[in-house]
């Protein structure tokens, strides 16, 4: 019987903190096979992460292997001096990190970068090793490859940043690919084109691969095998089809209900994790009654220098509606979402709200409209937008102070933990700062923030793009339940078209700036007209039986 290239036995992982050892990883066991893909999900902190850094050896000073064997083409590398691993690292094993943007050097182009890898490991002249890059580029398929050699990370899109860390993952041709996440945070269709593009290389060029996820359609449609962890153990390892047909672990069980499928609800998803969503306080105001109109967008163009970037958009959304914006990368959401915001101005057109103009009024002078508290947003990255010198219940307060007049009184305390309250946040972790707190936990004080004025419009930019799929139904509950409680609206910007179609009466697809498409989100999932909308339907990937059998196994 062939030796597997990668043998995990038995490994625990131990990481030293202030309040004592934490135990990582608690002996697992997995194997991967040349050619082999092999799938990890789970939830952020079940140990996918760090089982493949692990691997890599690249644990950080505090974290260390305590017990068993990690051996990789039959030599045992678990205590490997720096000596015999740097040659291994991107040319025998490689790694796609989970943040492109922030694994790339942000003051070298990224056509140094790629060449870095390869010099690190042949001996090139620096033209030679530019060749080289230019023609992985070409390979990763990114578009004008030549001009993007000489550009800096943060002149890419998030799909390309991740297309050249791709490229610099396989530049040595690495028997082993581990791929961390690789398309967090990407559209539907670039995750596609994305993970095709995985698929095609390594199978192209014979490489294992290991996709550490927490998506679970995409584990089923481009994994043979698939390991679940949970807090630092394999509870249950199998063939997609058997796995998501017939989980046998309860954890499992708990991550399938969870996912969105095309037949969810939100009651379906949240299931057993209902009783994590607590009971509302009585409100002190009357919510806010269904009917009328309450936004109105006409004719609204948004340019940046040559680049037109929301072409001629309109449409309406009523009061207590929740209307769903969908679209890749590029297409304008974010965009048309900061206009409505009033971020930042229009270049033509029309933005009423409640009857009122307020595309008129400068962006910068729109906090101290009366409607600036009405209009609140919900953003993507709760961590990044949350400031990390402001306690929990500072970040709650401080619009609170700056919009409604608040100072610090008993009554700002106890509005705070009215609106903590609401989104299911203990009071007790309202003294905590950013990065004390959980992803779900961050998430809650985003909106707990964002309701704390009580507006009527809530703009929702991929509240739950970031989060673990247990989370996210707690929270598309939450939301869903303070919508009806409170009367709010929401413009709700996702790429997750299952959380659309669940959370939203109607939906707009936007393309390159325009509407393709509007109307109710059951006729448009159901019935799509435009070949665009059927194009980002056709990209969802799904863990249903037939998708494991398409995959062949």
């Amino acid at each position: 019987m062939t030796a597997p290239l990668l043998s995990i036995e038995d490994l625990h992982v131990s990481f030293a903190t202030r309040h004592g050892v934490v135990e990582a990883i608690r002996g697992i066991s997995l194997s991967l096979a040349a050619g082999e893909t092999l799938g990890i999900v789970g939830e952020s902190g079940s140990g996918k992460s760090v089982t493949s850094l692990a691997v890599m050896r690249l644990l950080d000073r505090a974290g260390r292997i305590t017990k068993g064997r990690i051996t990789f083409r039959g030599e045992d590398i678990t205590r490997a001096s720096r000596r015999i691993l740097q040659p291994l690292r991107g040319a025998a094993m490689s790694m796609i990190f989970q943040n492109p943007r922030a694994a790339l050097n942000p003051i070298r182009p990224v056509g140094l970068q790629i060449a870095d890898v390869l010099r690190a490991h042949e001996p090139l002249s620096a033209q030679e090793a530019r060749a080289r890059a230019l023609a992985l580029l070409e390979a990763v398929r990114i578009r004008e490859p030549r001009a993007r050699l000489d550009a800096y990370p943060h002149e890419l899109s998030g799909g390309m940043c991740q297309r050249v860390m791709i490229a610099m993952a396989i530049a040595c041709e690495p028997a082993l690919l581990i791929a961390d996440e690789p398309t967090t945070g990407l559209d539907v269709t670039t995750q596609k084109t994305v993970m095709d593009l995985l698929a095609e290389t390594t199978a192209r060029r014979g490489m294992a691969m290991i996709l550490i996820t927490h998506d679970l359609g995409l584990a089923a449609q481009y994994c043979g095998r698939i390991a679940v962890m949970e807090r630092g153990k394999v509870v249950e390892e199998a063939a997609p089809r058997r796995l998501f047909g017939a989980p046998q672990h309860p954890y499992t069980q708990r991550l399938v209900a969870a996912s969105p499928t095309r037949d969810s609800t939100v009651a379906s998803l949240v299931g057993e994790t209902e009783t994590e969503i607590p009971a509302a306080p009585p409100l002190p105001a009357p919510a806010a009654t269904r009917g009328g109109r309450l936004l109105a967008v006409r004719n609204l163009v948004k340019r940046f220098g040559g680049t037109t970037a929301v072409n001629d958009v309109s449409f309406h959304l009523e009061s207590g509606e929740s209307l769903g914006l969908v679209g890749e990368s590029g297409s304008g959401k974010s965009t048309l979402s900061r206009l409505i915001c009033r971020l930042i101005d229009q270049s033509s057109g029309s933005i009423l709200f409640d009857g009122a103009e307020i595309g008129a009024l400068p962006a910068r002078n729109f906090h101290q409209s009366l409607h600036r508290r009405a209009i609140q947003l919900v953003f993507q990255d709760h961590g990044e937008s949350l400031n990390p010198r402001f306690s929990a219940f500072d970040s709650i307060a401080d619009p609170l102070q700056r919009l409604a007049g608040f100072g610090r009184t008993p009554a700002l305390r106890a509005r705070v933990e009215e609106c903590a309250d609401r989104v299911g946040l203990p009071r007790e972790l309202l003294h905590r700062f950013p990065h004390q707190l959980s992803g779900g936990q961050k998430a809650r004080v985003g909106i707990a923030r964002a309701i704390a004025c009580r507006p009527r419009l809530l703009v929702l930019d991929e509240p739950t793009a970031a989060l673990d799929v247990s989370v996210q139904a707690v929270i598309l509950a939450l939301l869903d339940r303070l919508r009806r409680e409170e009367g709010l609206s929401f413009l709700f910007v996702s790429h997750d078209l299952n959380v659309i179609r669940m959370m939203c009466e109607r939906t707009i697809v936007l393309q390159t700036g325009q509407v393709v498409e509007e109307g109710p989100s059951g006729r448009i999932f159901a019935a799509p007209q435009a070949a665009y909308t059927r194009e980002l339907l056709e990209a969802i990937p799904h863990f249903e039986p037939d998708v494991a059998e398409a995959v062949g196994v």
